[in-house]
């Protein structure tokens, strides 16, 4: 079965044309082969940029500071030129040493004030001071400026004279009686302060002129405070009666 050679056989010659096939075709192997491996060489050969991941972060939201709202200037009828002190309280200050005599006792001397110790207002102040005040806080302190109620005052103003108020004929004619409250300052001449008489209320707008022509024309006896005249705020009530006679 061996007794033949594969190699002692005759070799079969391909035509020309498979020949040029078969080349073709192996060069266009190659040629494909050495395009994409070239493309991936140099796709290698290409740095590779760093992949840096940046993080934004969330500001934090400040809160706005706060407005303080300043406190509101006092009245201007309060605080005038002649700076009067401050509105407040007194602290008492133990001796350091213990007395052995009785101290001499002035007769003159104001009495103590317990609203001055009430610890309400301002350190160093006293009551019958005003709101804002810096003036002195002695005996001596300038207040005429300030102006006080009946209830702070050593001596409130008193009526020394008063005009009877002008009656409106209509309302007369008509038997309408009425009433009407005024607040005004008493200055430290006795006399009312024109600007600051206002209505507090009234039983009808047709008294009001005539109220208030009879507080104008009306003098006092002016307040006292330590032994001084002072201004002071006061109301009143004018009534409308008719007289039966």
């Amino acid at each position: 079965m061996l007794d033949v050679l594969i190699e002692s056989q005759p070799l079969r010659r391909r035509p020309l044309a498979q020949t040029l096939a078969s080349a073709a075709l192996h060069a266009a192997l190659v040629f494909a082969a050495v395009k994409g491996t070239q493309g991936v060489a140099e796709a290698l050969r290409q740095p590779v940029p760093d992949a840096t991941l940046f993080f934004a972060l969330k500001p934090e939201v400040e809160e706005p500071p706060e407005v303080k709202t300043p406190d509101p200037p006092p009245p201007a009828e309060v605080i005038v030129s002649v700076d009067p002190p401050p509105k407040g309280f007194q602290t008492v200050v133990p001796p350091s040493e213990v007395p052995t005599v009785i101290p001499p006792i002035d007769l003159k001397e104001h009495a103590l004030d317990p609203r001055n110790f009430s610890g309400r207002g301002v350190e160093g102040g006293v009551a019958g001071g005003v709101v804002g005040g810096t003036g002195p806080v002695d005996a001596a302190a300038k207040v005429k400026g300030a102006v006080f109620v009946a209830a702070e005052l050593d001596e409130p103003a008193q009526v020394v004279f008063q005009p009877a108020p002008r009656y409106p004929p209509v309302l007369q004619s008509a038997g309408i009686g009425g009433a009407v409250a005024l607040e005004f300052v008493v200055g430290v001449e006795g006399t009312v302060e024109p600007p600051t008489v206002h209505v507090v209320e009234t039983t009808d707008t047709a008294f009001v002129e005539s109220a208030r022509e009879a507080i104008l024309h009306s003098s006092f006896r002016p307040a006292r405070m330590r032994g001084q005249p002072v201004r002071q705020l006061a109301r009143q009530t004018i009534r409308f009666a008719i007289t039966v006679q």
